[in-house]
């Protein structure tokens, strides 16, 4: 009996941002796999975001989309810890920078897409 084992790759999609549907349709091309979670309509739960922050290998202040005017207006010129900076990109998913590919283990800021094709090369 022969079974065939196969990982997909998730990606945190806003399909509003061209970045984001850059990076769906990479994978597609690809032949890759690809769940879609459109994070902003599905809120990251606070274990998810830390699961997907792990394997990215980054911090919560490093996905912050700091041109977003709700970041300049109300937090930029706060000093947040990261544990207060992970409950406010939850709070506020907009804030979340994308896409985020993740496969297995490990996973990717793909932005620029440059990322996602490195990436992609080494899984």
């Amino acid at each position: 009996m022969v079974f065939f084992y196969f990982m997909e790759f998730t990606i945190y999609h806003n399909p509003k941002c061209r970045k984001s549907r850059e990076a769906l349709q990479l994978l597609e091309q690809k032949g890759k796999t690809v769940k879609t979670v459109k994070y902003l309509e599905q809120n990251f739960e606070r274990e998810t975001l830390r699961e997907v922050l792990s394997k990215i290998g980054m911090n919560p202040s490093e996905i912050i989309r700091k041109n977003e005017t709700l970041w300049k207006q109300e937090y930029a010129a706060k000093k947040l810890t990261e544990e207060e900076i992970l409950k406010l990109l939850i709070k506020h998913p907009k804030l979340i920078e994308r896409p985020i590919v993740i496969h297995s283990k490990s996973g990717v800021l793909a932005r620029p897409i440059d990322n996602l094709v490195d990436f992609l090369e080494r899984v």
